[in-house]
């Protein structure tokens, strides 16, 4: 079987950027399972989207050297032409739903390749099957949370049957049973002889069995490292002070309460974490506790004041030309007298302040964001998947922003799928649950 990439003196820049964001390439990716490893913005997700094609012909820029792509020069074909044998899954599933309803959407790739109608029907029953979300096909993609977006995205990759399967932080806002869903399936096209190449910065949610590695750092191939070490739970001391918000017979939804009869609070000085199942009401109950949803019954009370919130796509919060005009904006909105700099450095994003935000990598994107809402150390901040795509490094530096703003009296409260991250860093971790939410322990009192 012919491999399924090779990259041969291979360097990309993306339109007008002076740095190559993939550097003399010398890869063979072989056959089996191929999983990439590196830091945000070290040419993951480049190299991935080289793959089909994206790069460069979706993506522009220019292009040095050569990949074969199953035998054909990349320079040679489109990205539709290979569309037929390598299906990518995005970091950002929401960039590539397009259709309305989940079973139209896991069903618009073989359509379009020409299959009939039952075998379309076959494809996306077995692709949602495989991602144990059949009770998702009638929903509208829109009513999803990011996690289940992400598995229907990754649904709608399955159901191209591709001979190359590329996946780009795949388990990012997944909960555990989808991570579990994934990891089954994979090992199963892999048995079949389904090539699969992936990039995760929670490796061990992927099958185990890998047969290469390929490290990148500043776009260029390196030495592999030894695994990350997760360190222990924060250090800090908790020194709570007065309620931030709390909740009485809070019902949230949007139009059916998804989580009911709610009696909550957040205290200054308090890191809270709500954890659960995909689709349990994470965001929804995040949202209406930040004043960005009205709930469906109950009431809430919050601390007058300035209130942070950060979406789960960070995107939806950048729109400066560059980094640096993203987070004085913020200053200039709110009249603060800061400067933005201790925060741009806390987050290392102090290198890349002419950049533009959208040609960053998500992670790097995901750091410019929490810069973005904590200058100036608002008194409430909410988060909603602050690790999505987040690094170890990252992870590091959001561990130590929230152990920084608690100490200083912040509130903050978290929705995260991650658990280990909720643990490490909640001093009250919650679930959701039969829409309810439950204690989930005590790490802090």
């Amino acid at each position: 079987m012919t491999v399924p990439a090779r990259f041969q003196h291979f360097s990309y820049w993306y339109p007008d950027t002076a740095v190559a964001a993939l550097v003399a390439l010398e890869l063979e990716i072989g056959e089996g399972f191929t999983l990439l490893a590196g830091n945000s913005g070290s040419g993951k997700t480049t190299l991935l989207r080289a793959l089909n094609g994206l790069v460069p012909h979706f993506h522009g820029g220019r292009a040095e050297g050569e990949v074969q792509l199953l035998g054909r020069s990349l320079r040679r074909l489109a990205p539709r032409q290979m569309a037929t044998s390598v299906s990518l899954v995005f970091q950002e599933p929401e960039q590539q739903l397009i259709l309305p309803v989940v079973e139209q959407e896991v069903g618009f790739g073989p359509a379009n390749l020409g299959c009939s109608a039952k075998e379309v029907r076959r494809r996306v029953e077995e692709a949602l099957a495989a991602m144990e979300i059949s009770q998702l096909a009638g929903r509208r993609v829109s009513a999803l949370s990011g996690g289940e977006r992400q598995r229907v995205a990754i649904a709608g990759a399955l159901a191209m049957e591709p001979r190359v399967l590329v996946l780009d932080e795949p388990t990012s806002q997944l909960d555990e049973r989808g991570a579990e869903a994934l990891r089954a399936q994979l090992q199963t096209l892999l048995k079949l002889g389904t090539s699969v190449v992936a990039s995760d910065h929670r490796p061990g949610r992927l099958p185990g069995a890998v047969d290469q590695i390929v490290p990148l750092s500043g776009g260029r191939l390196v030495e592999a490292q030894g695994p990350p070490v997760w360190p222990g739970r924060v250090g800090r001391e908790s020194s709570r002070g007065e309620v931030a918000w709390a909740t009485d017979g809070l019902a949230v939804g949007h139009g059916v309460p998804i989580l009911e009869n709610l009696r909550l609070q957040c205290q200054r000085g308090e890191v809270l974490c709500v954890t659960g199942a995909n689709g349990s009401g994470k965001t929804t109950l995040l949202r209406t506790l930040a004043g960005l949803l009205p709930p469906l019954g109950g009431s809430i009370e919050r601390l007058p004041g300035r209130v942070a919130y950060l979406p789960q796509d960070p995107g939806a919060l950048l729109h400066q030309p560059t980094v640096l005009a993203e987070v004085v904006q913020t200053t200039k909105w709110l009249g603060l007298d800061c400067s933005p700099m201790p925060l741009l450095k806390q987050f290392e994003v102090d290198q890349l302040l002419g950049r533009d935000p959208r040609d960053l990598s998500t992670g790097q994107r995901q750091r410019v964001a929490l810069a973005a809402i904590l200058v100036g150390a608002p008194p409430v901040v909410f988060l909603d998947e602050p690790t999505r795509a987040a690094d170890q490094e990252a992870r590091e530096m959001l561990v130590r922003a929230l152990d920084q703003l608690a100490a200083g009296g912040t509130a903050v409260t978290v929705a995260t799928s991650d658990l280990e991250f909720a643990e490490r860093v909640g001093d009250t971790v919650l679930l959701t649950e039969a829409r309810r939410v439950r204690p989930l322990g005590t790490v802090r009192v």
